[in-house]
């Protein structure tokens, strides 16, 4: 899979990626591993367990690093057809990392639409990775 450079952590029943577009800083997704999961009211309850432990050591890892003013949660299935929820961290002023600062210009308003050609280079990509990875 090319996402795989972007794996963050794996858990039994999930996966944690870094998404590829930073427009909103620390956007990571959490990836059903079972095959057949396409429904979130569908997992079963060892899957809910794992699910709300890992979004609570992201929530802190990302207040530590971040201190986002507000999370968004979205669960879609509309382009990749498998479960999967978006996290995405919000912030009402400007923040900065490894020389790139960024800017919420969504912040009170749905995180969609957004800049989907927004791109930070592959390196910086790999740091935040690494980071959170060390953080979790």
């Amino acid at each position: 899979m090319q996402y795989e450079k972007f794996l963050i952590k794996e858990y039994k029943y999930w996966k944690l990626y870094l998404h590829e577009n930073q427009f909103y800083l620390g956007r990571v997704y959490i990836w059903a591993k079972r095959e057949n999961a396409l429904d979130f009211f569908d997992i079963s309850n060892e899957e809910i367990k794992e699910y709300f432990k890992i979004g609570k050591e992201l929530k802190k890892a990302f207040d530590k690093l971040f201190q986002p003013d507000l999370y968004n949660y979205a669960t879609l299935g509309n382009v990749a057809h498998h479960l999967h929820t978006h996290f995405i961290p919000r912030y009402k002023t400007k923040r900065e990392l490894f020389g790139i600062n960024f800017k919420d210009k969504n912040f009170g308003e749905n995180y969609a639409p957004y800049d989907k050609k927004f791109k930070v280079p592959e390196e910086f990509l790999m740091k935040l990775r690494d980071l959170l990875r060390a953080e979790l």
